[in-house]
């Protein structure tokens, strides 16, 4: 049977996430994605993530924060012009030296995701003329990766916000990066390997696209007395409303609710947050008055493009910051995997011309 794209194809069977789109639910190894995130840190969350296991030891991801010289050489020896994305892969590949290799796959898995925000800070830094910032222990995951980008401590509402975005977009199931992570180890490669066609995956504007038109409209809204008059106007020119629907929800994305109940919890807090939860209000009601019926929520492209705005974050690092998040979800996948392998190889119909 042809299905274009594989849509709705089942591929794997798993047991790290469920997505549930009809009723708007994802769940981490079973249990629901908003009692995880309220009750675990970045690193509490990747463990569990890891090993099935609640209450898992956090595995030190502060503690494996130093990139191998040989990275940081090749790091510091891009061209400033190449992009981030590209430099991630890069670095990410040169990880796949003996010394690495000998380690347990779960090894590698925590020590790539400890690395990937150093990757991140390191070449854009450079890209921007300003002096590396070393890693800080002491801090978390969330905190040191800002700490390294902006070289300043971030405050807790910031850490707050960003935590709450990369603990849901830890996993989401056989997203397009993820299948191709699965289908590079499935050929018993390495994961240096699956993660650098994850990496390659997650670039592609049609899946890790940054947030940038959200992040436009919002910055129309910073009157928010005008935010119903400008939302009428672009509905009424047939224009797209940048952060609603979404290709599996099929009512609200439960990503967005809790993005949005931490935005509210820190109402007051930041004023692009502010905005962004007083326009989700007026735009759903406009949205059902000219399209009633069509159920068009929030994704959670709309809150984390409100939480990067907040944070000041430009939009060059959206993308590279989901692909922190999803780093854990990589491997996950990559290690189940390899518990029960089978290499993809799918087949094809041929439709040219026989000559």
């Amino acid at each position: 049977m042809f299905q274009k794209g594989l849509k709705d194809v089942v591929a794997v069977h798993t047991k790290i996430a469920s997505v549930e789109g009809d009723i708007g639910e994802l769940r981490y190894r079973g249990v629901l994605v908003d009692e995880l995130v309220a009750t675990n840190t970045f690193e509490q969350l990747a463990a569990f993530i890891w090993s099935g296991q609640r209450g898992s030891n956090d595995l030190g991801l502060n503690y494996r924060r130093e990139l191998p010289a040989h990275v940081i050489s090749i790091i510091d020896a891009l061209p400033t012009e190449i992009s981030l994305m590209d430099a991630m892969r890069t670095a990410i590949s040169a990880f796949a030296h003996t010394s690495f290799k000998a380690k347990s796959i779960k090894e590698q898995a925590v020590l790539l995701t400890a690395a990937l925000p150093i990757i991140v800070a390191r070449h854009y830094r450079n890209q921007s003329g300003l002096p590396i910032i070393e890693a800080n222990k002491n801090l978390s995951h969330t905190a040191n990766y800002l700490w390294m980008l902006t070289g300043e401590l971030p405050s807790d509402v910031q850490v707050e916000a960003l935590e709450t975005y990369l603990k849901l977009t830890m996993e989401h199931g056989l997203n397009a990066s993820t299948f191709a992570a699965r289908v590079t180890i499935s050929t018993e490669s390495d994961l240096t390997a699956a993660i650098t066609s994850a990496l390659g995956t997650m670039k592609g504007p049609l899946h890790g696209g940054a947030p940038s038109g959200v992040i436009s409209m919002l910055n129309e809204f910073e009157d928010p007395t005008l935010i119903r008059t400008i939302v009428k106007n672009k509905i009424e020119k047939g224009e797209k409303i940048m952060g609603f629907g979404h290709r599996i929800y099929k009512t609200e994305d439960p990503r967005s609710i809790i993005l949005r109940e931490k935005c509210l919890e820190l109402q007051g807090k930041d004023a692009w947050l502010d905005i962004a939860t007083i326009a989700e209000k007026e735009i759903t009601q406009l949205l059902e008055e000219y399209k009633p019926g069509r159920k068009l929520y929030t994704n959670v492209e709309y809150y984390a493009a409100a939480i990067m705005r907040s944070i000041n974050m430009p939009p060059e690092l959206f993308t590279p910051t989901f692909s922190i998040a999803r780093m854990v979800g990589w491997t996950a996948h990559a290690i189940e995997q390899l518990e029960d392998n089978t290499i993809f190889r799918p087949q094809s119909i041929y439709v040219g011309e026989i000559k």
